[in-house]
């Protein structure tokens, strides 16, 4: 019913940026909130930042400040720009959507991000 389709991901040296984008599609409802999970193999998916239709924002600890999140509600797509990328940060980011309407969740296929020392 909602389709996530992420980019903005690659290889990049420690200490550049990049900037993913996921761009939902189908039954969007009003009220829901958006975010990025990271997994590496042998770890738990983690929520690195997160975005409510509000406003609203979560971040990870971990991330230390560096990245930041936002959405074009008009174009149903998350952003979250990532600086100062350490090799610690490397990992399959996902989209997720969730919507309390309805307690729908999606998540997006991944994107790769690798950053190399």
């Amino acid at each position: 019913q909602v389709q996530l389709v992420e980019s903005g991901g690659g290889l990049v040296q420690a200490g550049g940026s990049l900037r993913l984008s996921c761009a939902a599609s189908g039954r969007i409802f009003s009220i829901n909130v958006m975010g990025w999970h990271r997994q590496v193999p042998g770890k738990q998916r983690e929520l690195v930042a997160s975005i409510s239709s509000g406003g609203s924002t979560y971040y990870a600890d971990s991330m230390r400040g560096r990245f930041t999140i936002s959405r074009d509600n008009a174009k149903n797509t998350v952003y979250l720009q990532m600086n100062t990328l350490k090799p610690e940060d490397t990992g399959v980011y996902y989209c997720r959507y969730y919507t309390a309407s309805t307690y729908a969740e999606y998540w997006g296929q991944g994107t790769q991000v690798t950053v190399s020392t």
